[in-house]
């Protein structure tokens, strides 16, 4: 792990970026004391539309009409 100041991580930040995207983490300090962390994100996998079908079941109320008093509320009335 690497630590740099804050001007240094400013400067370099994309030598830094490139450290990280190799698999090392870079500490931002800041006087001596870390204060943040770069770290690689994982990545996401892709999204896929309807993958969740069949695992979520909905009542036939939850279509039905909110109560008037219900609704007002969420109209901020």
């Amino acid at each position: 792990m690497v630590t740099v100041n804050v001007h240094e991580a400013k400067t370099q930040l994309s030598r830094l970026l490139a450290r990280v995207e190799a698999g090392e983490e870079v500490t931002i300090a800041r006087n001596g004391a870390p204060v943040a962390r770069l770290v690689a994100c994982t990545p996401r996998g892709k999204r896929e539309f309807g993958s969740m079908k069949g695992l979520i079941e909905f009542d036939d109320r939850f279509f039905d009409p909110l109560p008037e008093e219900e609704l007002r509320l969420w109209e901020g009335r």
